[in-house]
């Protein structure tokens, strides 16, 4: 059996964004190219551009391709307004940004940030890169709650990925988990995935254990299941976090 904590999906929208940290024993890190010690790390850059909505600084908008750029957030709209200026308008409003954690897998970067305009968001962020740069963005952000009853917030927990080498395996247990509980219903194989005593939930939505994560997707409604999972588009991992789009 295996543990791991499942974060951040109150079955809302049609996306859904669900994180698991999965814990493994590490065997030791893979080793980098010098190359690769020298060049910036795509999540790196990823938080640079985000801080840069809180300071308005152009410089980290380099990093995106805004010939090639596609939003998928249809409530952002940059038009021909262009990045730099865009986040220096928004950085006028005194707005705060926290990446809470962020993460690469090849050519994309995910992560977990917090926003404060009006109200305090939570979102999840997945960019696409292209020889170089960011490309393709999509998001899903929902107005931050909680604790819950277990006192976890929506943002709480690691925030550095450990068991590099164990990236594959990883993301291997959660797309079957996904296959096999979210989408084929197999909630008799819930505890073959997710191990009671280490798992940590943080949809505030729900009191925090095992028992109310299966009542919620046991849920019905309308005739059918209340949090309906229908594909996964993409399965992102490093190290101990993994990322399923669905």
């Amino acid at each position: 059996m295996t543990d791991s904590r499942l974060r951040g999906n109150d079955g809302q929208g049609k996306s859904r964004f669900l994180t698991i940290r999965h814990e493994c024993s590490r065997l030791g890190l893979p080793n980098r190219t010098d190359r690769e010690k020298w060049l910036p790390q795509k999540k790196d850059q990823i938080r640079a551009l985000l801080k840069s909505i809180e300071t308005g600084d152009p410089g980290p908008v380099a990093v995106v391709n805004e010939t090639k750029y596609i939003q998928h957030n249809p409530q952002t709209q940059e038009g021909s307004e262009g990045l730099a200026a865009l986040f220096k308008r928004l950085s006028e409003t005194s707005p705060r940004v926290n990446i809470v954690r962020a993460f690469e897998d090849g050519d994309f970067v995910f992560g977990h940030t917090e926003y404060y305009f009006v109200s305090r968001r939570i979102g999840f962020e997945v960019f696409r890169f292209e020889d170089g740069h960011a490309v393709e963005h999509w998001e899903n952000i929902q107005a931050r709650k909680g604790p819950n009853a277990a006192g976890r917030s929506m943002v709480d927990g690691p925030v550095e990925a450990t068991d590099l080498d164990l990236t594959e395996q990883n993301r291997a247990i959660v797309r079957s988990f996904a296959e096999t509980v979210l989408f084929g219903g197999r909630l008799d194989q819930l505890a073959e995935y997710i191990g009671a005593a280490a798992f940590a939930d943080h949809n505030p939505r729900l009191t925090g254990d095992v028992t109310a994560l299966r009542a919620a997707l046991e849920a019905m409604k309308d005739g059918g299941r209340q949090i309906d999972y229908q594909q996964v588009h993409h399965v992102l991992a490093e190290g101990s976090f993994v990322l399923c789009v669905s």
